[in-house]
C-alpha cells in the first residue's frame, strides 16, 4: 500500500482493509456533517470559515496551547536548556532554506489532542524526518510538522516501504534526514474541531498573535500508531533476544529499521485527559483515564517507550502542599494509571501558558534522553553474547545502532565516534562478489553519517579527509564484472551526496575556495555516470528478442529487501558459492534490462548543471567551458540537438580567444553533427567553413568529406551523413535535407567571420595612409585558402563608409555551381591551398572627400552562385578573424627567419592590415613669400608684403588669400591685433585678426603678384601669422578631368616690442628732485625719450596736456619735432609748472598726459603717425603757512656790498607773528635790522 494512498483513504477504505480505526476503544468517526469544515482553506480564519460553528473558548485556548507545546519543544537547545522566549517561524522557512538553528528535542514533529466529552480517534504523530522538503514549522522541525494550530499529516513511510531500492545507487531516503526524537502526543478532539489545528495560535478568534502559514492538508483517518508500532515490531517482538549461539545473521542493517525509529517508534506518549481536581465524577474520569494509560501500553507491546499523563484543567491550581485534595487525587490517579509521579503533570489553562509549556517540554525532554539512553545500553549489552567468527556482520550492525540511537539523543560526538568505529568495521568484513554490494552500501552510509556529522561539527577538513580515504577504500570493489555499472552509478552516487553535503554546509556558513569547492565532486560524480554509461552500453546490448525474465526475480514478496545491498532473488545467504547459477544469471539478465532503460543522459547532465553552477560560483572559467561542452555532448547523446548546440556555441568563443585549437575541433565536429541531424542551413555551412580551416586539427580526408559535402549543399543537394550518427537520426535528417532543397527561399546566406576561423584568410592594406585627391587611391587584397582543394569565388566586393566607391571594387566572376571545384587555376577568384592570391584595386577620389579618411568598412566574399546557394564570408573592417590578433602577436614575437619566396609571392604574415587612408588636396606648384621689418612696435601699421607666383603649367584661377593672426593663441592677443589692406589710415578695434578668402584674380604660369598687409599690435608678446593662398586647377587623373582646389600656407612669427621708453620726473628751479611740491610754488617737469626701435624713429611732435590742477608758468612748446632717434639714443623736454592751492588731496594730484607722434624713419609718406598717449605720474602737493624767497646777485665782490633781499609772504587765513633774525657768518659782514618782530596779516608779506 503506497502512503499516498493510505493518506486519501476514508474510514470505509480503512474497514476494508481490516483495520477499525476504534480498535483502540474509540468509536468509529461519525460522518461529516453537511457544511462542516475539514480542513481551513489556505489564508483563511477557522472563525470565518464557511461552515465552522464557532467553538468553545476553552477549545480555542487548547489548540493555543498545544501549538505552544510545539513551538517550544522545537526550538530548545540540545543540552535540554529552556529558550529565553518562544520562537517562530522565520523567513528563512519561507524562502525554503534550511534553518541553522539547533534541533528539535522531541522530534521533528508533534499532534496534540485534548480530552472532551466525545471520544474520537487517536491522532498520531508523524515525526516529519521522512521529507528533504523545508520543515513547516519553527526552527528544527522536519516537513511535514503538525502542531497546535498548524499541522500537516504528510505520506508516512509505511515499514515495509521504508527500505525503497535503489538499485543503481543503493541509497536510502532515511538515511539523508537529519535523525530527531519521535515524540507522540494522543489524546481525544470532537471531528468539528480538526479543523482548527490547520493555523497557527490566535488563527481562531484568540487574542494571540496571527502567523500566516501554509495550509494543511487533513487526512480523512489517520493511521493509528498502534498498527504501525505492531508492524515496526514484527512476529515475535515480545521478548528481546538473549542469546546469540546459534544465531546467524542474514545481513547488516534491516530495510527498514532506521524509518521504524524515526517514524513508527516513539520515544514517549503522551495523554492529554481533560480533568480538574473537583471533578464531580472523579472515579468514573480516574477510571477511564486509567484505562487509556493502558490501551497505550498494550498498544506498545513490551517496547521501553515511556508514557506521561498530562490532566488539562480550566481551573488554576493552588501552590504545592495547600490543596490536600489534589495531592490525595494526583496520587490515586498515579497509582490507577500504574505511573510515577514524574510522568504525570498538569496543563492548567492561566495567562502564563508559555511557562507551563516550558516547564512540560523540559519534562518531556528528559523522558526522551532516558528512552534513547536506555536503548544505547540494550544494544551495548548485546555485544556480550557476539562472537567475531559468525557474528561479524552484527558488530558492524549494533555499532551502527549505537551511533543512530546516539544521533536521536543528539549527542553528535558519540555518534561521530561510533560512526567511525562502524566504518572500520565494515571494512574488516571478508569481501566477496556475493557480499560486495552490501559492504559497500553500508559503508556508503556510514560514510555519509560521519561526513555530515564533521560538517555538522564545522571540521570540513576531516570529512574531506574522510570522503578521499572511503573512495580510496572502495573504488576497487567493483563486484560483479557483469553488473560494474553499478559500481559506477555507486561512486557516482557517492561523489554526489558529498557534494551535496559541502553544498549545505557552505549555505549554513561554510567558506569554500576556488580548488576546493563542491563543484569538483559534482563534476567526479559526472565522470563516473558517464563511466556507468559506457560500461551500461557495451554490457547490456542485448538483442531485441531477449525477453525480461517471468517472474521477476528482482521483485520480493514483501515487495522490498530484507537488507541493504542484498540481491532480491538471494536475500539472506551469506554463502560464498552460488547455490543456483541459473537463478543468479537470471537475476544479472533483469537488473541489465532495466539499465538499459536508464536515462544516463539526464543522470549525467543534472551532475554537470550542478558542477558548472559551482564553477561560476567560484569564477573558475574554464572549468565551467570544459563542464559545459560535456554537457552539450550529453544533450548530443541524448538527442537534444537544440540545446547542444546552444551550449557548444556559448564555449566556443573562450576557445577560440585562447588557442585551443584541438579542443575546439571536437567542438565544432560535434556541433556540425547536430547541425546536419537538425537540417540546420546556415550552422552547417558555418561549422563547415571552420572545420576546413587552419584552425581545425581534422586530417585531409575528413576535411576533402567536408569541403565535398559544403558544395553538395552549394549546389543545392543533400550532403551525406556524418560519420557516427545515430542511425535513425541519420534516416531523419535526410528527410529533413530533402525538405529543405524542395521549400523556395532565400538562397543567400551572409556569415561573419569575425567570430570565427573560416578556411579563406583575407587582408586589406592600403598602398599609403594618405593620397593626394589627384592621384588614384590604391589598395591590395590579400586571400588565401586553406582547406585542402582549389576553390573557386563568384564575387568579390569591397565597401567603404562612402559607398559611391563600392561601385569600383568588385571583381565577379560568372561560373556555374558544378566549377567551384573545376580549373582550379584559370581565373583571378581563383584560390589554391596555401598560396596567397593579391587582387589591385584602384579608384579616383572625389574632391569633397578632401581631408576625411576613407576606411574599407567590410569586405565580402561570395562562394557559389544564386541559381543553386551562395555563401557570403564577410570580413569587418580590413580583414582578419578570430584568431588573427593572436596569430599576429605571435609573428610579431617570433625570431623564425622565413623562407625566400618568389618576388611575386609575399609572407602572410608579414601583411599588417591598413583599412583606412586620408585622402589630402593635391601639392600647391606655388610660392609664398613674406617680407617685413621685425620686429613690429607696439600700435604700429606694420607692413607685410605677401609674394605669390605661379609655377603650373596652366593657368590658375580663383586664387585668394587668407592672411593675419593664426587661430588657436590666445584670446588676449586676438582681441589687441589687427589687419587691413590699407595702411593709410588707423586700425580700430572694429578690424579683424584674420582676413579671409580676399580675392586676388587668376595667375598666369611664372605670373607673380604682390599684397602688403598692416598689422597693428597693441600689446608686446609674440605673434604667429599665417598667409593661406588656395586656388583652383584642372587637372586629369586616371584619364578623368577634375578640379582641383590646392592650397599653400605660410607661417612668420613675429615679435612685438615698445618703440620707446618715458621717464618723467619732478625738479625744483635748482634741478634737485623733488617727492614732493609747494603749492603756487613753481617747479620742473622733464620727461626724458629713450630708443628702443632697432629700427630708427621720428619723433614728429610732443604734446603735454594738463590736468585741471596743474597750470603753466610759461608757454608749452615741443622741444623734440622731428626728432630722428637711433637706437639708445634720447630726447629730453622741460616744463614749468605751479599747482595751485587744493587742500589735503589722498593720493597726490594728477599731472596730465603726455603725447608722442611718431612714426618709422623708414616708413613710406601714406603711413599715418602714430600717437602714443603716457600718463603722467600724481604729484603730492603740501601746503607751508609762510613763504620765504631770497633774491640774490648772480654774483659779489671783495669787500664790496651785497644787496641780498628776502621776499616773506603769509600763505594763511590768519594774522601769524613773526620773530625774523639773521646769524652771522664768518664770511660775511652784515649791515641792517639783525632781528625783527612783524605781524602780518593773510596774504600779506615783508
Amino acid at each position: 500500500m503506497r502512503g499516498e494512498e493510505r493518506q486519501r483513504r476514508t474510514p470505509a477504505h480503512s474497514r476494508a482493509l481490516g483495520w477499525d480505526p476504534g480498535e483502540l476503544g474509540a468509536p468509529r468517526p461519525a460522518p461529516r456533517a453537511q457544511g462542516t469544515c475539514r480542513a481551513a482553506r489556505p489564508g483563511t480564519s477557522l472563525t470565518g470559515a464557511r461552515g465552522c460553528a464557532p467553538r468553545p473558548r476553552w477549545e480555542r485556548a487548547l489548540s493555543r496551547v498545544a501549538h505552544l507545546l510545539v513551538l517550544v519543544g522545537t526550538h530548545r537547545a540540545g543540552r535540554g536548556a529552556p529558550p529565553e522566549r518562544t520562537a517562530f517561524p522565520t523567513t528563512k522557512r519561507q524562502r525554503g532554506q534550511r534553518p541553522t538553528g539547533r534541533a528539535s528535542p522531541f522530534g521533528a514533529s508533534v499532534v496534540a489532542a485534548a480530552q472532551s466529552s466525545h471520544w474520537q480517534t487517536p491522532i498520531a504523530c508523524a515525526p516529519g524526518l521522512g521529507s528533504a522538503q523545508p520543515p513547516a514549522v519553527g526552527c528544527g522541525l522536519g516537513a511535514g510538522a503538525a502542531a497546535g494550530g498548524a499541522w500537516e499529516v504528510q505520506r508516512l513511510p509505511d515499514a515495509r516501504k521504508s527500505g525503497v531500492k535503489f538499485r543503481d545507487s543503493h541509497w536510502c531516503r532515511a538515511l539523508s534526514l537529519r535523525p530527531r526524537k519521535c515524540f507522540l502526543c494522543w489524546g481525544r478532539w470532537v471531528q468539528g474541531s480538526l479543523a482548527c489545528w490547520s493555523c497557527l495560535w490566535g488563527c481562531s478568534g484568540g487574542d494571540g498573535p496571527r502567523r500566516s502559514v501554509t495550509s494543511p492538508r487533513l487526512p480523512s483517518s489517520c493511521p493509528g500508531w498502534r498498527r504501525q508500532a505492531s508492524a515496526a515490531a514484527g512476529p515475535g517482538r515480545g521478548a528481546w533476544r538473549t542469546s546469540y549461539e546459534w544465531y546467524i545473521p542474514k545481513g547488516i542493517l534491516k530495510t527498514g529499521w532506521m524509518n521504524k525509529h524515526l517514524n513508527l517508534v516513539p520515544a514517549l506518549v503522551v495523554v492529554f485527559y481533560e480533568l480538574d481536581w473537583d471533578e464531580p465524577q472523579w472515579k468514573e474520569k480516574q477510571s477511564e483515564c486509567a484505562t487509556r494509560v493502558e490501551i497505550v501500553r498494550q498498544s506498545l507491546q513490551g517496547r521501553n517507550t515511556k508514557v506521561a499523563v498530562v490532566l488539562i484543567q480550566k481551573k488554576t491550581p493552588l501552590p504545592p502542599g495547600e490543596d490536600v485534595i489534589a495531592s490525595e487525587r494526583a496520587a490515586a490517579l498515579c497509582n490507577a494509571c500504574e505511573l510515577s509521579g514524574k510522568s504525570l503533570f498538569v496543563l492548567p489553562h492561566t495567562d502564563h501558558l508559555v511557562g507551563y509549556i516550558i516547564r512540560l517540554e523540559n519534562a518531556f525532554y528528559e523522558h526522551a534522553q532516558t528512552y534513547y539512553y536506555t536503548e544505547i545500553r540494550r544494544v551495548k549489552s548485546h555485544k556480550e553474547f557476539l562472537n567475531k567468527t559468525t557474528h561479524q556482520l552484527l558488530f558492524v550492525r549494533h555499532q551502527f545502532k549505537i551511533a543512530f540511537f546516539s544521533e536521536l539523543k543528539q549527542d553528535t560526538q558519540n555518534a561521530l565516534k561510533n560512526y567511525r568505529t562502524a566504518y572500520n568495521l565494515v571494512h574488516e568484513l571478508r569481501a566477496h562478489e556475493t557480499n560486495i554490494l552490501e559492504i559497500k552500501t553500508m559503508a556508503g552510509f556510514i560514510n555519509y553519517k560521519i561526513c555530515r556529522l564533521c560538517f555538522q561539527h564545522n571540521t570540513p577538513l576531516d570529512a574531506i579527509a574522510q570522503f578521499r580515504k572511503h573512495i580510496d577504500l572502495c573504488k576497487k570493489k567493483i563486484g560483479s564484472a557483469e553488473l560494474s555499472f553499478e559500481h559506477a552509478a555507486w561512486m557516482s552516487k557517492q561523489f554526489q551526496a558529498f557534494g551535496d553535503l559541502f553544498d549545505e554546509a557552505i549555505k549554513l556558513g561554510l567558506t569554500a575556495i576556488q580548488t576546493q569547492n563542491p563543484g569538483f565532486y559534482y563534476q567526479q560524480a559526472a565522470y563516473y555516470a558517464q563511466e556507468r554509461k559506457q560500461l551500461a552500453k557495451s554490457l547490456c546490448n542485448h538483442e531485441a528478442s531477449v525477453m525480461y525474465p517471468n517472474p521477476d526475480p528482482l521483485e520480493t514478496q514483501t515487495g522490498v529487501l530484507d537488507f541493504y545491498g542484498q540481491r532480491s532473488w538471494r536475500q539472506g545467504i551469506l554463502s560464498f558459492d552460488l547455490s543456483d547459477p541459473e537463478k543468479e544469471k537470471v537475476g544479472v539478465l533483469a537488473i541489465q534490462l532495466k539499465e538499459r532503460n536508464v536515462a544516463h543522459s539526464e543522470i549525467i547532465i543534472t551532475l554537470l548543471s550542478n558542477a558548472v553552477a559551482q564553477f561560476k560560483k567560484y569564477k573558475c572559467p574554464r572549468m565551467k567551458s570544459h563542464l559545459m561542452v560535456q554537457m552539450g555532448e550529453e544533450y548530443y547523446y541524448a538527442k537534444d540537438y537544440t540545446k547542444a548546440l546552444k551550449l557548444l556555441d556559448y564555449v566556443m568563443c573562450d576557445y577560440r580567444s585562447e588557442g585551443w585549437w584541438t579542443l575546439l575541433t571536437s567542438i565544432l565536429t560535434t556541433a556540425l553533427k547536430c547541425s546536419y541531424l537538425m537540417a540546420q542551413l546556415k550552422d552547417y555551412i558555418t561549422y563547415s567553413l571552420e572545420l576546413l580551416g587552419r584552425a581545425s586539427t581534422l586530417k585531409d580526408d575528413q576535411k576533402s568529406r567536408i569541403e565535398k559535402n559544403l558544395i553538395n549543399v552549394l549546389m543545392n543537394e543533400s550532403p551525406d551523413p556524418e560519420p557516427d550518427c545515430d542511425t535513425f537520426a541519420g534516416k531523419t535528417a535526410q528527410k529533413l535535407w530533402a525538405d529543405r532543397i524542395s521549400l523556395a527561399g532565400s538562397n543567400v546566406f551572409t556569415i561573419g567571420v569575425q567570430d570565427f576561423v573560416p578556411f579563406v584568410q583575407c587582408k586589406a592594406k592600403f598602398h599609403a595612409p594618405s593620397f593626394h585627391v589627384d592621384v588614384p587611391v590604391e589598395f591590395d587584397i590579400y586571400l588565401k585558402a586553406d582547406c585542402p582543394h582549389p576553390i573557386r569565388f563568384s564575387k568579390l566586393c569591397v565597401s567603404f563608409n562612402n559607398q559611391e566607391y563600392n561601385q569600383f571594387c568588385v571583381i565577379e566572376e560568372a561560373s556555374k555551381a558544378n566549377e567551384v571545384l573545376e580549373n582550379p587555376t584559370q581565373g583571378k577568384m581563383c584560390l589554391v591551398p596555401g598560396k596567397t592570391r593579391k587582387l589591385l584595386f584602384k579608384f579616383v577620389a572625389k574632391t569633397e572627400d578632401v581631408g576625411k579618411k576613407i576606411e574599407i568598412t567590410s569586405v565580402d566574399l561570395a562562394l557559389g552562385n544564386e541559381t543553386g546557394r551562395c555563401v557570403v564570408l564577410n570580413w569587418q573592417g580590413g580583414g582578419g578573424d578570430a584568431a588573427s590578433s593572436q596569430e599576429a602577436l605571435q609573428a610579431a614575437r617570433s625570431f623564425k627567419r622565413r623562407p625566400k619566396l618568389p618576388d611575386n609571392e609575399v609572407h602572410w604574415d608579414s601583411i599588417i592590415i591598413q583599412a583606412s587612408t586620408m585622402i589630402i588636396s593635391r601639392v600647391p606648384n606655388i610660392s609664398v613669400h613674406l617680407q617685413h621689418e621685425p620686429p613690429a612696435l607696439t600700435n604700429e601699421m606694420y607692413c607685410l608684403v605677401v609674394t605669390v607666383q605661379s609655377h603650373e603649367k596652366t593657368q590658375i584661377r580663383d586664387v585668394k588669400l587668407t592672411a593675419g593672426l593664426k587661430p588657436g593663441q590666445d584670446a588676449n592677443l586676438t582681441q589687441k591685433t589687427h589687419v587691413t589692406l590699407h595702411g593709410t589710415e588707423l586700425c580700430d578695434e572694429s578690424y579683424p585678426a584674420l582676413l579671409t578668402d580676399i580675392p586676388v584674380g587668376d595667375l598666369h604660369p611664372g605670373e607673380q603678384l604682390e599684397k602688403m598687409l598692416y598689422v597693428r599690435c597693441g600689446t608686446v608678446g609674440s605673434r604667429m601669422f599665417l598667409v593661406y593662398v588656395s586656388y583652383l586647377i584642372n587637372t586629369t587623373a586616371e584619364e578623368k578631368e577634375i578640379v582641383c582646389k590646392c592650397h599653400k600656407d605660410e607661417t612668420v612669427t613675429i615679435e612685438t616690442v615698445f618703440p620707446f621708453d618715458v621717464a618723467v620726473k619732478f625738479v625744483s628751479a635748482k634741478f634737485e628732485h623733488l617727492e614732493r611740491v609747494y603749492a603756487d610754488i613753481p617747479f620742473l617737469l622733464m620727461t626724458d625719450l629713450l630708443s628702443a626701435s632697432p629700427w630708427a624713429l621720428t619723433v614728429v611732435s610732443s604734446e603735454l596736456q594738463l590736468a585741471p590742477s596743474m597750470t603753466t608758468v610759461d608757454q608749452l612748446e615741443s622741444q623734440v619735432d622731428n626728432v630722428v632717434l637711433q637706437t639708445g639714443e634720447s630726447a629730453s623736454e622741460c616744463f614749468c609748472l605751479r599747482c595751485p592751492s587744493l587742500g589735503n588731496v589722498e593720493g597726490g594730484v594728477a599731472t596730465g598726459h603726455y603725447i608722442i607722434s611718431w612714426k618709422r624713419t623708414s616708413a613710406m609718406e601714406n603711413i599715418p603717425v602714430i600717437r602714443t598717449v603716457i600718463t603722467l605720474p600724481h604729484v603730492i602737493v603740501e601746503n607751508i603757512p609762510l613763504h620765504v624767497n631770497a633774491d640774490l646777485p648772480s654774483f659779489g665782490r671783495v669787500r664790496e656790498s651785497l644787496p641780498v633781499k628776502y621776499h616773506l609772504q603769509n600763505k594763511t587765513d590768519f594774522v601769524q607773528d613773526v620773530e625774523i633774525s639773521v646769524e652771522p657768518s664768518d664770511a660775511f659782514m652784515f649791515s641792517g635790522l639783525k632781528q625783527s618782530n612783524q605781524s602780518w596779516k593773510s596774504s600779506s608779506g615783508f
